[in-house]
């Protein structure tokens, strides 16, 4: 009898055990309980349409979902298949795709760039003859932050090859390598290596190399390829203070920089490969080495670290770099690498906690970082057995002081100009067709009595000149998801117009609208000097 209860005891027990290490097995992967609950609050609060969301744990997919709708007035849903523009997150595929190649041998990350692009001239010639493929990915060229953009954003006629010819000038805001500036174009530069190294496009090599490889069977690298009926998410921004559906902005002259679209599932894939340091996790063998994980991995170019806003007092780092595609930065102890991405319309944050093997994925169709930021802390604080903090609340708190100091300076701009001041010539004789050294031409025009300013190789960019005050005028775009920017006229001795400069109203103007950077000059005394 005792040895038949103690037979029953230890059957009792090795059952009772399994279901305890089955719960324990299961619970350090398991997403936060309220998850679905935090990503409809985050979606309400800063009014966002739809989102995807994926996380990998210890090698297993264990979230890829979709959130809301994918377009404003059609409920059909969003799943873990619906597309979504990634953005700068499309910079570490650039990088990836260029590791598989210093894998191969075909290059190193420290060749001179004009010794594999041929013709490649930054302004300064000691930087065209010094700069690496290493330099192109890590934003330490010199060019301000942003420098450029407008040469693709919004979409203008240029191609990759004719923006990057203009790279030779764009004047440097640094000496080369002394500081850190977000740049987009050298990350252009970056990826026509592939063809010229190659002979196959970037886009082909991105499709090849790393979407099939890997099963990302719902992501492209172009919205044009969109057609009707494919799973994908429409474009959402705040227009004159509604949310609407905005058009797609066609990114194919700046795709190595920004151009991929993806959804949940695949994401998840690349995340698993990247915490997986380039290896496969469903077959043998691998996109990119272990050694190559590395170098990716590792800081390139120190950021500055200053005090986060007194919200997210909680988010201070100790280092915060730049490496390869990827930034990185601390959070309580552990590293982090990680990328945001923002297209029109389009926000997104990809997040790797290698020490955990845990990353994120977080794809949104609305431009609002925080609500991609705050369910991403939320997720890093359930799997760091942190306290929990109200995110949403924070980022909100955030959100809603920017906005408030920027409608502040703009009241305050507004308030002390002077609204009795006249141009100093007739509306007529700023009328003309001007150049800037890497933009190239902009006409202004007369329009039915007033002042009508076009970029002429950027369809969207047509805008009124209304007056601001003396010789400065505010461009107040048609397109309304376009930053509107002042142009101040400088004038000669004699009365001519010399030059004109401009820069954005909005204190929030995102930095792709670089019109502090253009230098108009009359195209007709260009001619004549």
């Amino acid at each position: 009898m005792l040895r038949t209860c103690l037979k029953a005891f230890a059957l009792l027990f090795f059952i009772v055990l399994t279901v305890v290490d089955s719960a324990l097995a299961q619970s350090p992967t398991a997403p936060p309980a309220d998850l679905d609950a935090y990503v409809a609050s985050s979606m309400k609060t800063f009014d966002v349409p739809g989102m995807a969301v994926a996380i990998v744990k210890d090698g297993k997919v264990v979230v890829a979902k979709g959130y809301g709708i994918r377009k404003l007035g059609d409920g059909t849903p969003v799943d873990e298949y619906t597309m979504f523009g990634i953005g700068s997150n499309t910079k570490a595929f650039t990088t990836a795709a260029l590791a598989t190649l210093v894998d191969e041998g075909k290059l190193s990350w420290d060749d001179p760039v004009y010794q594999r692009l041929p013709g490649f001239v930054m302004y300064d010639p000691y930087v065209s003859h010094e700069m690496t493929i290493r330099d192109l990915l890590t934003h330490r060229s010199g060019m301000g932050l942003g420098e450029g953009d407008l040469l693709f954003w919004p979409h203008s006629t240029y191609t990759r090859e004719e923006v990057i010819y203009k790279l030779r000038f764009m004047k440097p805001a640094s000496s080369f390598r002394s500081q850190y500036a977000y740049d987009n174009l050298l990350y252009m530069t970056a990826g026509q290596i592939i063809p010229a190294v190659t002979g196959t496009t970037w886009d082909d090599y991105i499709r090849q190399h790393i979407f099939a490889p890997l099963g990302m069977n719902h992501s492209n690298v172009s919205n044009q390829a969109f057609k009707p009926g494919d799973d994908y998410a429409f474009p959402h921004s705040n227009v004159d203070g509604k949310l609407q559906v905005i058009p797609f902005g066609d990114l194919d002259n700046a795709g190595p920089a920004g151009a991929i679209n993806s959804c949940a599932t695949d994401m998840a894939k690349w995340v698993q490969l990247q915490l997986n340091r380039g290896k496969f996790v469903d077959h043998d063998g691998h996109l990119f080495t272990e050694q190559r994980s590395k170098e990716m991995w590792s800081a390139q170019t120190i950021l500055p670290i200053g005090d986060p806003p007194p919200p997210l007092a909680g988010l201070k780092a100790n280092f915060a770099d730049y490496a390869l595609g990827w930034g990185l930065r601390d959070y309580h102890g552990r590293k982090l690498v990680g990328h945001t991405g923002g297209v029109g319309g389009f926000v997104s944050r990809v997040m790797l906690v290698p020490e955990e093997n845990l990353g994120v994925v977080v794809l949104t169709n609305a431009e609002e970082g925080g609500a991609f930021d705050s369910i991403l802390y939320h997720v890093l604080d359930h799997y760091f057995h942190l306290a929990p903090t109200d995110w949403i609340a924070a980022y909100k708190t955030l959100k809603d002081t920017e906005e408030k100091d920027a409608a502040e300076t703009m009241k305050k701009a507004e308030g002390s100009r002077d609204v009795n001041s006249k141009p100093s010539l007739p509306l007529e004789k700023y009328a003309g067709v001007y150049n800037d050294a890497w933009y190239g031409p902009i006409t202004i025009r007369m329009e039915n009595g007033g002042l009508v300013i076009t970029f002429d190789h950027t369809p969207t960019m047509i805008g009124d000149l209304q007056h601001w005050q003396h010789d400065t005028f505010k461009a107040h775009w048609r397109v309304r998801t376009i930053e509107d920017a002042f142009v101040t006229f400088s004038l000669n001795p004699d009365g001519s117009i010399d030059s004109a400069r401009m820069a954005a109203v909005s204190p929030l103007a995102d930095f792709s609208f670089d019109y502090q950077d253009l230098l108009l000059k009359p195209a007709v005394q260009a001619a004549k000097k």
